[in-house]
């Protein structure tokens, strides 16, 4: 099993950084990522830059951890971080990158590039490291057909949530999935 967010952390440190990423979220959704400063997020915390420091490096790393935290929990949610590879658990993982990154793009207030290239870089290597998971036992080696599929789910949530007209997601993840799951039938 992957692991959980936050496991065994001492409950101040959890409500401490409870508080920092509930401000920053709320902050994402009044301003774009480039003009939130750390100085922001103390305020909003009501915490003082000092400890804001004792538990990230920068606003990079608070963006970092918030997304891996956000999108971890959507994985639990749908019990994917316990499963291994069939068509059905591929699909519900291609439902819940959909969803999430459609979410995030409405719920920020405006998305930037150096915004989107850091929420992919920490997405791509969740979905990596959980198909690697699923098709742990396999004889084959998995790293480039991983690649590949981590890739292309990606693409394929990023093209459905910055849509104008977004078909219904479940149809779309539909017409998508055998695109993906071809690539990975072999391995599993």
């Amino acid at each position: 099993m992957l692991p959980t967010t936050d496991e065994k952390i001492d409950p101040r440190v959890k409500r401490t950084r409870g508080l920092i990423l509930q401000s920053f979220e709320n902050l994402l959704a009044e301003k774009d990522f480039g003009s939130i400063s750390v100085q922001d997020v103390t305020d909003k915390a009501q915490i003082n830059r000092a400890t804001f420091y004792a538990h990230f490096q920068d606003k990079y790393t608070l963006l970092d951890y918030s997304i891996n935290q956000m999108f971890m929990l959507e994985i639990e949610k749908r019990t994917l971080n316990v499963c291994t590879y069939s068509t059905d658990n591929l699909r519900n993982l291609i439902l819940a990158v959909c969803d999430f990154l459609a979410r995030l793009h409405t719920s920020c207030a405006q998305p930037h590039n150096q915004f989107e290239s850091l929420v992919e870089t920490t997405i791509k290597q969740q979905i990596f490291d959980l198909l690697s998971y699923w098709l742990r036992n396999s004889k084959l080696s998995t790293e480039l057909p991983v690649t590949i599929a981590t890739s292309a789910i990606y693409g394929l949530a990023s093209h459905y949530s910055h849509r104008k007209k977004r078909p219904t997601l479940e149809s779309f993840v539909d017409e998508a999935l055998p695109l993906i799951a071809v690539n990975l039938e072999q391995f599993a």
